[in-house]
């Protein structure tokens, strides 16, 4: 009876995790249709309207070594009930920004960001100890993965219905979407309350004793920090650029093709379908491959996609798919095959994140939860690898050309997966 308690409180705790990191992807994916609006209703460029990706990738930078001080201290569970109450002033700050202004709503994006940052230190190492750490933890990471493409999927649908006519977009429109993030902060904060957590152990030490060594003692740590900084490139820059390049004039400074931004926008949720079915695979294999193998694949694939897609000549194209959000419709439009396969990059990336937490966290044993801060910090790489490929570009004049950042990422991920990754520090106590 006591094992068939302990067996269903994991259940529980796992499916809270899984719904947690759900939740993740809603709220950090409405930054991206949120910058249509605050062009509109704010009257700024293009730059000025990514500024809630700045604010939540931002606030990762700040607050990813503190989620794992809170974690140390606190635990899991009362880090993620924190977080989830920073959550709900994030969201509120940002809804009451359509009439106290645009400094507002990044107040409320850095705040949601925060909430992020927490909630993803907690996630990550949860589901991977609850599943036992190797194959297993690192499938329910996968898994989780899974829910947490499906809810980027759903904003953009939501989001692109809301905004209609993007020309008149104003804040107000994105009412729904944002009450509808509250309710499930809400609902979220209760199912974990009275959810019961057993904590893993932090690791005891004397107060007259200070610990020598840290996750920092461990050198596929370290390496695995980098990689998922790098890891940004692979992940937000392919449907970054892929829309500019598509949609930028063939006569301007950085020259593209000129074509339909309305069927271009569309590509952004083809590329986050892609991640789906990606982690969606990975999350049925998860148990049976290795982390190592399974980023050495995907890694090696993305090297291939990215080479193709810059040498396949414009000329050769291919009918693609997008998506009517208004309508919930499939358009199709003529796109170079070299730009599909820069989307079929989705499939590699979907799983990388996992993996390389569950490769970069493993064998820490006591310094995991100090480990998955300093992890979650490295996030702000997301917004440095968009802002370098983007230098990149400005001195090329070259889109395509500016995707050997990504090609040179995925290299990086490819030699940590077979060489960075290996613990060559099991001499360290981690009990």
């Amino acid at each position: 009876m006591e094992n068939s308690t302990k067996k269903q409180g994991s259940i529980i705790a796992i499916l809270a995790m899984i719904f947690l990191f759900a939740m993740i992807a809603f709220v950090t994916n409405l930054c991206s249709p949120m910058a249509v609006i605050l062009k509109n209703a704010f009257n700024v460029s293009e730059t000025l309207g990514q500024v809630g990706n700045y604010g939540n990738f931002g606030a990762y930078l700040l607050m990813g070594i503190p989620s794992g001080l809170l974690i140390q201290k606190f635990g899991y569970k009362k880090t993620a009930l924190a977080a989830l109450v920073v959550g709900i002033i994030g969201l509120l700050v940002q809804w009451i920004s359509g009439e106290m202004g645009f400094i507002m709503y990044l107040i409320g994006a850095f705040i949601s960001g925060l909430c992020m940052c927490m909630l993803n230190a907690v996630v990550n190492p949860m589901l991977n100890l609850l599943g036992g750490g190797g194959n297993t933890g690192n499938q329910l990471v996968q898994i989780g993965g899974v829910f947490n493409s499906a809810a980027a999927v759903c904003v953009y649908i939501l989001m692109g219905s809301l905004i209609g006519d993007a020309a008149k977009a104003k804040v107000s429109d994105a009412t729904p979407a944002l009450f509808i993030a509250l309710a499930i902060f809400v609902f979220a904060f209760i199912v974990i309350f009275f959810t019961k957590i057993k904590e893993p152990e932090q690791g005891k030490k004397t107060d007259n004793t200070k610990d020598e060594h840290s996750c920092y003692s461990f050198r596929h740590f370290k390496l695995g920090m980098l990689a998922i900084g790098i890891y940004g490139a692979v992940e937000v820059c392919p449907p970054t650029y892929i829309f500019s390049y598509l949609t930028s004039s063939p006569d301007a400074a950085n020259p593209g093709l000129g074509m339909d931004a309305g069927y271009c926008g569309t590509l952004g949720a083809v590329y986050f379908i892609f991640m789906l079915i990606g982690r969606f695979v990975g999350g049925m294999i998860g148990g049976k491959v290795s982390a190592k193998a399974m980023i050495t694949t995907v890694s090696t694939a993305a090297i291939i996609l990215t080479a193709a897609g810059m040498l396949l000549p414009t000329t050769m194209t291919i009918s693609c798919p997008g998506i009517d959000y208004t309508h919930l419709t499939l358009v199709w439009g003529q796109i170079p095959v070299g730009i599909f396969a820069f989307l079929l990059i989705g499939l590699c990336a979907s799983v990388m994140w996992g993996g390389i937490f569950n490769l970069a966290t493993e064998g820490l044993g006591k310094y995991t939860a100090a480990a998955s801060g300093a992890f979650m910090m490295m996030v702000a790489g997301f917004a440095v690898m968009i802002f370098i490929q983007a230098k990149v570009i400005d001195f090329t004049h070259n889109y395509i050309s500016s995707f050997i950042v990504v090609l040179l990422s995925a290299a990086y991920i490819l030699y940590y997966a077979l060489f960075g990754s290996k613990n060559v520090n099991k001499d360290i106590p981690v009990d």
